[in-house]
């Protein structure tokens, strides 16, 4: 699949892939600081943001997009940030095509399986009566009797878009997420280990993270390092600034 793709800056090349529900807009303020060193690729993973639609979604089929996405640009010694879904295909990435990459970020998930916890958020989404819509604050209105967090609802209301016919339509594929929560919700999907330097941001307070979970994964990632940012499960955007600092002092050794 041909995914759409912001792209900025000059040097190394550095693809960003946002979480589920996001898009390369999600990343647009912190990239600005990894575009200062690096040729930054902003992507939109598949059913979401500007990239097409599909039927399917999972880690299999997302990892391979972004092999298809190195392969089409001709990108070399490729570094690769991912989060939480993002960072899932990102992982999975590196374990099925570890030639293509040299330095992998993952910010705030593990390569586990999840209890599902989006359900509500995709209830909310479909109850939308879209073709009625007036206008955004009516659908934040309605949204609020599924997701009763402003700031969720923000983030989800930001794939909501005006259609010129009227009324409102998303740009996610929210019929495919819902259909393939349970996918998105499982841990790796093959076998086998990266050995190249990987970084793990988490947030100190989000729940995603659980004793015993560094064990695990310097299974998969033996030279994986760790970095803990006071936030919560939003760590790029609840600290851009650390954030940004700690993964080009991660890129630069």
């Amino acid at each position: 699949m041909k995914l759409f793709f912001r792209e900025s800056g000059q040097g190394p090349p550095l693809i960003i892939l946002h979480g589920l529900f996001g898009s390369s807009d999600n990343w647009h303020t912190v990239a600005k600081t990894f575009a200062a060193t690096h040729q930054v690729y902003l992507v939109d993973q598949r059913n979401h943001g500007q990239s097409p639609h599909s039927d399917d979604l999972n880690y299999r089929l997302l990892a391979d997009d972004v092999h298809q996405f190195v392969e089409d640009l001709g990108l070399k010694n490729v570094a690769v940030i991912g989060h939480s879904m993002g960072g899932k295909a990102a992982m999975n990435f590196a374990v099925k095509y570890p030639d293509q990459l040299e330095k992998l970020v993952v910010v705030d998930i593990a390569p586990k399986a999840y209890p599902l916890h989006h359900d509500r958020l995709v209830a909310g989404m479909k109850a939308l009566a879209l073709d009625q819509l007036t206008s955004r604050n009516e659908a934040d209105s309605m949204l609020a009797a599924y997701v009763p967090d402003a700031s969720e609802r923000q983030f989800l209301l930001k794939n909501l878009v005006r259609k010129t016919s009227g009324g409102f339509q998303w740009k996610i594929n929210v019929k495919a997420i819902d259909e393939h929560l349970t996918e998105l919700g499982e841990g790796m999907q093959y076998p086998g280990k990266f050995e190249k330097p990987t970084l793990f941001v988490r947030g100190a307070r989000s729940g995603y993270f659980k004793p015993g979970d560094e064990d695990d994964i310097r299974k998969i990632f033996p030279r994986a390092q760790f970095v803990v940012l006071e936030t919560g499960h939003w760590v790029q955007a609840e600290q851009p600034v650390e954030f940004a600092k700690a993964v080009l002092a991660f890129l630069d050794q």
